[in-house]
């Protein structure tokens, strides 16, 4: 049965990993690099918070998040960001994925376009068309270093335009952008009012240079009005399964997103919103640890895949992903022919990138060379 929308698309990272979970319940090994998910437990005093939280009697909390973890957000944002956000414009979800397709439904008519940077997160293009809304893809290649820049984002604009999505550190690519780079884009968005600016920032804590984070909200203060800042407790507190998200931006727009909120969740789960408060107002330390762990993760992958003449690999800024560009051959055949090997990647044209492949190193040093071994051996052969 379909709807006013048809059959709406599913996740391609998801079905390649449903795909690698088939193969491994008939008994084969897979090495799987397709999700996005830390192989760490949540830091110690979070669980500890969440066993507590579990054992009190919780009713509902209210549609745009517990008092507390609002204002533990806001005390986050402005500790890690310098930026300071009012109660009124903090929007809590069930996870960062839920907060971006709320703001996209709360503000897209039938025919707008939202302009998406490609390589994109595989999510965006789908959710923007549930919505009811018109995806632009703008093609951002390996030499521009995987970032939209001011022609291109000049260009992609026209009357139709609603939303801008920006995201970095980037998922496939895990670029990142300068002060200098937002700067210039906020200069060509300054000279459109009505376009508002979606900064998904989830992976803003997994960076591997010595320059401190720096969004498009610090940049432009003049534009924090029309930028709402997604980020969560996913990614760098290894939260996945406790979807906890937020949204800060104009209180309009966090109203809004609170109203699609009541009706369609009523809330978030209170025990893992006061997980989450653990996990923002405790120790930090933890995050340059594991921050650490993936560089040294990213580093020997790259050491392996860069032997191959097959593959061009671009070290990424951030994120825990690599997004290798193949020198010949179709991704989904090569994907395929992976799969068959016993690893399991993301073909390049789920992110709108064909011809290149997304590879997660949240997992173990010794499963991901295991892995990027098995990419060298298997294009060494396609090649052959």
């Amino acid at each position: 049965m379909t709807g006013r929308l048809g059959t709406p698309a599913g996740s391609p990272i998801l079905e390649m990993a449903r795909r690698a979970a088939e193969r491994r319940a008939q008994g084969r090994h897979i090495v799987d690099l397709t999700l996005g998910e830390p192989d760490f437990a949540p830091p110690g005093h979070v669980i500890a918070a969440a066993r507590e939280a579990a054992g009190r009697v919780l009713g509902y909390s209210p549609a745009d998040g517990l008092p507390e973890l609002r204002r533990a957000v806001r005390h986050a944002v402005e500790r890690d960001r310098g930026l300071e956000y009012a109660d009124a414009q903090v929007a809590v979800g069930r996870g960062a994925k839920q907060v971006v397709f709320t703001a996209f439904f709360a503000t897209l008519r039938p025919g707008d376009e939202v302009i998406v940077p490609a390589p994109y997160w595989a999510s965006y293009p789908a959710m923007i068309r549930l919505c009811g809304g018109l995806p632009v893809a703008v093609e951002c290649p390996a030499d521009s270093g995987f970032r939209i820049t001011p022609r291109t984002l000049r260009a992609a604009i026209t009357e139709r335009t609603r939303w801008v999505v920006l995201n970095a550190p980037g998922n496939p690519s895990g670029a990142t952008y300068s002060h200098d780079e937002l700067a210039a884009l906020a200069g060509v968005l300054r000279r459109h009012p009505t376009v508002t600016v979606l900064s998904d920032e989830i992976y803003a804590h997994i960076r591997y240079d010595d320059r401190g984070y720096v969004g498009l909200a610090q940049v432009a203060p003049d534009l924090r009005e029309r930028i709402l800042l997604v980020d969560g407790v996913s990614k760098e507190y290894a939260m996945t399964g406790r979807r906890i998200g937020w949204g800060l931006g104009p209180s309009d727009l966090v109203r809004a997103i609170t109203a699609v909120q009541t009706q369609n969740c009523t809330q978030t789960a209170a025990v893992s919103q006061l997980a989450a408060v653990a996990a923002l107002e405790g120790p930090q330390g933890v995050l340059a640890e594991r921050r650490a762990i993936h560089h040294r993760r990213r580093d020997a992958a790259l050491a392996i895949l860069r032997q191959s003449p097959h593959l061009d690999t671009v070290a990424p800024d951030g994120a825990f992903y690599l997004f290798p560009r193949l020198a010949n051959g179709d991704d989904l055949a090569v994907a395929d022919a992976l799969l068959e090997a016993g690893c399991a990647t993301v073909p390049g044209s789920a992110f709108g990138t064909p011809g290149h492949l997304r590879l997660s190193f949240a997992t173990d040093i010794t499963t991901l060379e295991a892995g990027c071994r098995t990419v060298v051996h298997v294009l060494d052969e396609v090649a052959s």
